[in-house]
């Protein structure tokens, strides 16, 4: 087999078999891995600098991810799987651990404090929302266990800002008490929520 390349827009390049396309690269990869076009491979140092091409797009795909967020473990594997093979996603997963840029404990209590703090969410949709992004039972159970979520206070929370208006409307608060339902909290945080703020 003839290997070759071609230049593919920004800093893609296109590796051919003897004239056919097989995989793309980067240019720092080929500036570090350059085989002169026309030189003879075997399948075997094919095969392993495909494995090599592959490991790299897939540590360059985890850092992509966690520069926009925090992921679970599972979250991270799921979208290196669209893209990269099982083996290439599990090694740049390991490295991610050792590094530090992946840890399901950290990111959990993080998400806790976002979802109780900021999105106002009630227990069992937190909950809902932890088992979605692929956190393990035991960590979603130990950040429980060592946070406090008042749920009146949030609900007082939404229906003092986002529920305000709707309050305004006919039948305004049986609107809002189903809305907060829908949303997981229960009937008799709901009414101790409004009871405090009628009562303040």
């Amino acid at each position: 087999m003839v290997i070759s390349h071609n230049k593919g827009r920004g800093k893609k390049i296109h590796l051919l078999l003897d004239g056919e396309y097989k995989i793309t690269t980067d240019i720092d990869f080929w500036a570090e891995h350059y085989i002169k076009d026309g030189t003879e491979i075997d399948e075997d140092e094919w095969d392993a600098l495909v494995e090599k091409i592959n490991d790299k797009k897939a540590v360059n795909k985890c850092y992509d991810l966690l520069s926009r967020r925090d992921h679970s473990v599972k979250e991270l594997r799921d979208k290196l799987l669209r893209t990269v093979d099982e083996r290439s996603a599990e090694k740049a997963i390991a490295k991610m651990l050792e590094y530090g840029y992946l840890d399901d404990e950290k990111y959990a209590r993080t998400l806790m404090n976002h979802l109780v703090n900021n999105k106002k969410m009630s227990i069992s949709f937190i909950k809902q929302e932890m088992y979605k992004r692929g956190l393990p039972s035991e960590i979603i159970a130990d950040v429980f266990e060592e946070t406090e979520i008042d749920s009146v206070a949030n609900i007082k929370d939404l229906i003092s800002g986002k529920y305000r208006a709707k309050l305004l409307n006919e039948n305004g608060k049986e609107k809002v008490i189903s809305a907060l339902m829908r949303k997981g909290f229960n009937y008799g945080d709901i009414k101790a929520a409004f009871y405090e703020l009628e009562n303040e």
